[in-house]
C-alpha cells in the first residue's frame, strides 16, 4: 500500500492472534454510531477504511484507489455523515455512481450506516424511473442525494435539485464513470456545488482521466492507493525464435495458446501490419489495424471498438500506437523485433498496468538475435525462451471478444449523452448495466459496447425504441 498521509492510528498497532484490523473505536466517531456500527456487525476496519477514514474525517480531499468491496462504502458514509446537520433539511451531501444498480446498493448501505442519526432522509436519483416522482420526492427535502451523472444533471438543469447547501460530493467507482463517457456530466455537475466542500473520489484503477478529475474538482487530494503486492514484475516476457515464413501464423499460434481478451500486436513496417491482418483474419480472429493511411473517424471508430474489447487484436506500427493508452491489456506481442531497446520497453509497457498482469511475447529470427542481445544488455537480465511447438490451442473454441460495438447515428450534434443510451437500453430495452461497456459520444456518432450475446436483441431495441425521445438509426459493427 502507497499512501501520500501520514500512518493511520493504530494500523501499526501490536496485533492480536488472528491479526485484526484497527478499530472504529480509534476514530472520532459519536458513540451512537459507534453502537449501530458494532450492531452492523463492523468490527474492525478494512485496509481502505483504516487508509482513508482518518484522511476523510479531518476534512481533506481524497482519491482512494481499491476495488469494489473493499468497504469503500461505509468509508465514505461515515465521512460524510460527520459533517451532516440533521435539522438542516436541504442537500447536504451528492454521491455520484455509474449504474443505477451501484446507486440502490449505495443508498441501501448508507440507510443503515445512518441509522444512528435520526430522520435521515436519502434519495436515489437515477436514469431508467419518471422524473415526476423525483421531483415531487425534492420538493419534500432531502439530506443525500445518491445518483448517476446523467439524471443528476437532469435535475439540475430543470433546477428541480439545489446544491447550494452540499458540503461533501462523493465521486464513486470514478473509472468506471469515465470509461461510459461521464467526464463532461461530472465536471458540469462539479461547476454546480459550492467550491468550499470537500471531495472524495473512489477508483479502482487510475486511468489518465481521474489524474485530470483531480486537477479541476480537487483541493489538494491526498492519495491512499492499496494495490496487490506481486513478487516479480506484473509483465512476463517470453521470446520464440521464428523462421521469417512462421513468423506471421505464429501469431496466432500465440493467441489461441496464452487466449488474451485484448492484445496489441506490433510490426516495424505498415506492410507488414496489412499482411498479418490478412492472415489473423483468415484465422478467424477479430482483428484491426492502426496506420498511417486511416482517416482520423476510421482510426477514433477502431480505437473505440479495440478499447470497449469488441476486437481481439490490434496491428499496429509503433507510428500509430503513440499515444495509444489501453487500460485493460491482457498481451502486447512484438512481431518483429524493434531495434531500439526504448522502443521495445515502450512497446511492452502498455500491459501489466495498474494492478493487472501481462505478457508480453516476442517473435525473433536468427537475423535478430543481435537486436534481442543488445535488449538484454539494455534490460540488464537474460530472456525466457521457449519453442514454438510448445505452444497448445487450449480449448479449440475460436477467440471470440466479449463485446460487440453497436454505432448509434447522432453524437453531440444531436445532444446525446452517455446517460440517454444507457437509459434506453436499461430503460425499456431491459438490459442490466452490467451487460453494458463503453459507451464513446463523438461528434455525429455515439458507439455503445454490448455483450456479445444480447448485440443483435440490443440492436433491435434500439432500432424499435428511443434515444432522448427520438427513433435513432442504429448498426452493428463488427471488424468490418
Amino acid at each position: 500500500m502507497t499512501t501520500s498521509s501520514t500512518p493511520t492510528p493504530a494500523a501499526s498497532s501490536a496485533a492480536a492472534t488472528p491479526p485484526a484490523g484497527p478499530s472504529f473505536s480509534d476514530l472520532p466517531l459519536a458513540p451512537a454510531m459507534l453502537a449501530n456500527l458494532q450492531q452492523l456487525g463492523y468490527l474492525s476496519m478494512t485496509p481502505i477504511q483504516a487508509a482513508s477514514l482518518p484522511i476523510a474525517l479531518a476534512g481533506h480531499d481524497l482519491i482512494a484507489q481499491a476495488k469494489t468491496g473493499s468497504g469503500k462504502t461505509a468509508a465514505f458514509a461515515l465521512a460524510l455523515l460527520t459533517r451532516l446537520n440533521p435539522r438542516r433539511f436541504a442537500v447536504q451531501a451528492l454521491v455520484l455512481c455509474p449504474t443505477r444498480e451501484l446507486a440502490d446498493q449505495v443508498t441501501q448501505e448508507l440507510r443503515r450506516i445512518a441509522r444512528a442519526e435520526e430522520n435521515i432522509k436519502i434519495l436515489t436519483l437515477c436514469g431508467g424511473s419518471t422524473m415526476r416522482p423525483q421531483i415531487s420526492s425534492l420538493e419534500h427535502g432531502a439530506h443525500i442525494v445518491v445518483g448517476t451523472p446523467g439524471r443528476i444533471m437532469d435535475h439540475l438543469e430543470r433546477g428541480s435539485l439545489n446544491l447550494e447547501a452540499l458540503n461533501t460530493l462523493v465521486l464513486d467507482e470514478a473509472d468506471r464513470m469515465l470509461d461510459m463517457g461521464f467526464f463532461d456530466d461530472i465536471a458540469y455537475v462539479a461547476k454546480q456545488c459550492p467550491k468550499d466542500r470537500q471531495t472524495l473520489l473512489f477508483s479502482a484503477t487510475y486511468p489518465e482521466g481521474i489524474a485530470k478529475l483531480s486537477q479541476q474538482f480537487l483541493r489538494k487530494p491526498q492519495e491512499v492507493k492499496l494495490m496487490a503486492q506481486h513478487a516479480s514484475s506484473k509483465i512476463r516476457q517470453r521470446f520464440y525464435e521464428v523462421t521469417s515464413d512462421q513468423r506471421l501464423h505464429a501469431v496466432g499460434m500465440l493467441l489461441n495458446h496464452y487466449r488474451p481478451v485484448s492484445t496489441l500486436a506490433f510490426c516495424n513496417t505498415k506492410q507488414q501490419c496489412r499482411d498479418l491482418l490478412d492472415v489473423l483474419r483468415a484465422q478467424g480472429f477479430h482483428a484491426l489495424a492502426l496506420h498511417g493511411e486511416l482517416e482520423q473517424r476510421e482510426r477514433d471508430q477502431v480505437l473505440i471498438q479495440f478499447a470497449n474489447r469488441s476486437c481481439s487484436v490490434l496491428v499496429a506500427t509503433d507510428v500509430a500506437a503513440r499515444g495509444l493508452d489501453i487500460a485493460q491489456l491482457e498481451a502486447v506481442i512484438n512481431v518483429d523485433i524493434t531495434p531500439d531497446p526504448e522502443i521495445h520497453v515502450h512497446r511492452i509497457g502498455r500491459t501489466g498496468r495498474a494492478d493487472q498482469e501481462g505478457w508480453a511475447l516476442s517473435l525473433a529470427s536468427m537475423n535478430e538475435m543481435g537486436r534481442v542481445g543488445n535488449l538484454e544488455e539494455a534490460q540488464g537480465k537474460q530472456f525466457e525462451w521457449q519453442a514454438l511447438d510448445t505452444l497448445t490451442h487450449a480449448d479449440g473454441e475460436p477467440l471470440t471478444p466479449p463485446m460487440v460495438t453497436l454505432q448509434i447515428l447522432g453524437g453531440r450534434k444531436e445532444k446525446i449523452r452517455p446517460g440517454d443510451v444507457l437509459g434506453a437500453l436499461t430503460g425499456e430495452a431491459g438490459f442490466s448495466a452490467t451487460q453494458i461497456g463503453k459507451i464513446n459520444v463523438t461528434e455525429a456518432s455515439t458507439y455503445v459496447a454490448v455483450e456479445r450475446g444480447i448485440a443483435r436483441s440490443a440492436l433491435r431495441k434500439l432500432s424499435d425504441g428511443k434515444v432522448k425521445g427520438k427513433r435513432v438509426k442504429v448498426r452493428l459493427i463488427d471488424d468490418e
